[in-house]
């Protein structure tokens, strides 16, 4: 089975203010709700933040327990469902050619170069004079290109994203010729974090950008993969994990 966990975090507390601002200890706490580290797949998870609220969602193959974290950093004693987890094998089960849902994906869209014109001081630190077999990773640093990246790939993870719904221009109004048309996403948040790690004098830096829009799947099996294994790189720090949602005036999944 597969299990969506939803955890409400207390920004007031000096742990909940941890989480947020360091994913590599919130990936310790979530690898810490299971007895045993899960064999038969990945674990995802993502911080939302949504009118003042800061959730974490954590899709994992084996049931958790939260009751550290919601100790630690939630709301332990107030009335309401501060901690939700529930079967999601229905919603993957519900996946059909040609349905469509709002999504939300956070992601580190990034690219890979032989030859970056500048080295960091991490990439230094990691490789010295050396050429890494993959090219060097670099983030995608614009909204133009964060959003281009998606756009190129939905088609290997089953679905794509609709040209945007809108009116025809007013005269003068009409795009630049090589202009390509918007679509239904957006970025809606965008957060660095700079990530130490063991044995390196120099953190590494992730730059974790949140998208939201309207997706329609062309592949369902590939899609359903998709949301199991993650997207794109840095999944063990929250980037990775894409949610659907019914559309307004649909029924649920």
């Amino acid at each position: 089975m597969t299990y969506l966990s939803r955890i409400r975090l207390n920004p007031l507390r000096v742990k909940g203010r941890d989480f947020v601002r360091n994913p590599r200890t919130l990936h310790g706490a979530v690898m810490g709700g299971f007895p045993d580290p899960p064999r038969d797949g990945r674990v995802l998870w993502r911080l939302d933040t949504r009118d003042q609220r800061i959730e974490l969602l954590v899709l994992s193959p084996a049931r958790p327990d939260w009751s550290h974290i919601v100790e630690q950093a939630g709301w332990p004693d107030a009335d309401g469902d501060h901690v939700l987890v529930r079967d999601y094998t229905p919603v993957l089960g519900h996946l059909a050619t040609g349905r469509e849902f709002a999504f939300r994906l956070t992601a580190n869209p990034v690219q890979s170069t032989p030859t970056p014109d500048k080295r960091t001081e991490s990439q230094t630190e990691r490789h010295g004079a050396d050429q890494p077999r993959r090219g060097f990773r670099l983030a995608h640093r614009t909204a133009a290109h964060q959003l281009d990246w998606l756009l190129r790939r939905t088609d290997n993870w089953g679905f794509t994203i609709p040209t945007a719904r809108t009116d025809t221009p007013a005269p003068g109004m009409t795009p630049d010729p090589g202009a390509s048309d918007p679509h239904e996403v957006r970025i809606v948040n965008t957060t660095r974090h700079a990530i130490s790690k063991k044995g390196m004098r120099h953190p590494v830096t992730m730059q974790a950008i949140t998208f939201e829009g309207r997706l329609a799947i062309t592949d369902p099996d590939k899609l359903r993969t998709t949301m199991l294994t993650g997207i794109g790189p840095n999944k063990a720090y929250g980037c990775g994990l894409l949610t659907l949602a019914p559309l307004r005036g649909t029924p649920h999944a």
